[in-house]
């Protein structure tokens, strides 16, 4: 379970979330919708660890993570995956090298290493493309490139910020196809984030709408 208890964040004395409570179970598909400025990438910054509530409290399972401007359990302990909007991909490695270079960092072994990255590549079909770069790939590839990354580490929720919006129609209609069919298999948490409601409702989620006064007024913070 997945909690936010009455959560606010502001910067430099405006809100970018205010007062924002919910609840997510175990298994469950959450998309976050509305448009820019609504504080929708904020929400997934303050679970992933990457900046602190100014006010409320945040929980995963029965443990609080962040406070009032606390940063009680750190990001690569909050067992969270995140794809970014921009993917963040490393340019200079392969796509083997994406994958394995956070099983690296835990100090997972070379035998379990070897076995993930062909389970992922696999799962996402990339096989063939394991030694390209990610500019050598299309931007559907890349995306699921992303993708891989974060389920690797088998995080219990994963965390996707925009994933289809520089994608044309046709491949992100497979995309989210690929999205949903391996929260099917590997039983993770999404928490999706998209500006796009015909997006929100194909994904057949519980849809949360995220939409302050604040932000319909000039000078107001994005995300």
């Amino acid at each position: 379970m997945i909690r936010f208890d009455s959560v606010s964040k502001e910067y430099a004395g405006r809100a970018a979330v205010s007062g924002f409570s919910m609840s997510i179970a175990p298994g469950e598909r959450v998309v976050l919708v509305g448009p820019s400025g609504c504080g929708k990438t904020t929400v997934l910054r303050l679970l992933a660890g990457l900046t602190v509530p100014t006010a409320g409290r945040i929980f995963i399972g029965d443990r609080k993570v962040s406070g009032p401007g606390t940063l009680i359990v750190p990001p690569e302990e909050r067992n969270l995956g995140f794809v970014f909007q921009d993917l963040a991909l490393w340019p200079h490695m392969s796509v083997r090298g994406n994958l394995e270079f956070g099983l690296k960092a835990r100090g997972t072994c070379r035998e379990e290493r070897e076995r993930r990255i062909r389970e992922m590549l696999s799962l996402v079909e990339l096989e063939h493309r394991a030694g390209a770069r990610p500019g050598e790939l299309s931007g559907g590839e890349q995306q699921r490139v992303a993708l891989a990354r974060a389920l690797i580490q088998r995080p219990a929720t994963l965390l996707m910020d925009e994933p289809l919006s520089n994608l044309d129609p046709e491949l992100s209609l497979r995309l989210r196809a690929d999205i949903l069919r391996l929260q099917r298999d590997l039983g993770f948490t999404l928490l999706y984030v998209t500006h796009n409601r015909e997006e929100a409702l194909a994904l057949d989620g519980k849809c949360v709408s995220l939409v302050w006064p604040l932000f319909q007024k000039k000078g107001a913070i994005p995300g």
